[in-house]
């Protein structure tokens, strides 16, 4: 039975996904951020209670990857297509253009799977990160209105983040071998800061956390290599 127990959360995080969408084509944008982070803290205890319970598996694997898909592919997508119809574009089929980000989530996901140079870190931006990104925009967009409506910027963000999926930067992970400050120390660093943003700024904290965890992980694999 305790084999099952993973892939039953992993399930969870693709159910929330899936709301998500609805709740997303619908324009409800904020319901549709909760459900990611919702999907996000399963995506974490999947692999987390798969480890304990010593009951890693090829069809966990490939299972992860496609909720991971929908949840942290499709769900931006949505998100950025509805941006983009509220936008300040009048390009009828512009809004088409945010999809741009969920055909490199699969090309990420594609790569994770069969790159093994990955199993600890991560090369590339992860999708769970850059899904709290997009799904941050509708609240931003409500503290700086015309900044979210330009089309530009939003076509800036989606190209600038798609890149960032597939692109060869290294990226640490939270799979703790040991708990020693000397060898998290930018790992900690980061998780102090990050709950400092998100205490004062909320949803507006993401893009900042993004450049911070960028920034961190480059200090962090250069000081290991």
């Amino acid at each position: 039975m305790k084999k099952h127990i993973p892939n039953a959360i992993t399930c969870a995080n693709l159910f929330s996904g899936c709301i998500a969408v609805v709740f997303a084509f619908n324009g409800d944008l904020k319901t549709a951020a909760y459900l990611v982070l919702l999907a996000g803290i399963f995506d974490f205890f999947d692999g987390l209670v798969a480890r304990a319970l010593n009951v890693k598996s090829e069809i966990g694997k490939q299972l992860d990857s496609l909720a991971d898909m929908v949840s942290f592919g499709f769900v931006p997508g949505v998100v950025l297509y509805q941006l983009f119809l509220q936008s300040d574009a009048n390009i009828p089929y512009l809004a088409y253009f945010g999809f741009l980000v969920t055909i490199f989530s699969a090309l990420r996901l594609a790569k994770f799977n069969i790159d093994t140079r990955q199993t600890e870190d991560f090369i590339g931006l992860n999708t769970p990160m850059n899904t709290l990104v997009i799904v941050s925009l509708p609240f931003i967009k409500e503290q700086y209105p015309a900044l979210i409506q330009n089309s530009i910027l939003l076509a800036v963000v989606t190209v600038l983040l798609s890149m960032l999926l597939v692109s060869e930067i290294k990226i640490f992970s939270f799979k703790l071998s040991k708990l020693s400050w000397e060898a998290n120390k930018y790992k900690f660093i980061f998780l102090i800061l990050s709950l400092l943003l998100i205490c004062f700024l909320k949803f507006v904290a993401t893009p900042f956390i993004l450049v911070l965890y960028i920034s961190l992980s480059i200090l962090h694999f250069k000081k290991t290599t």
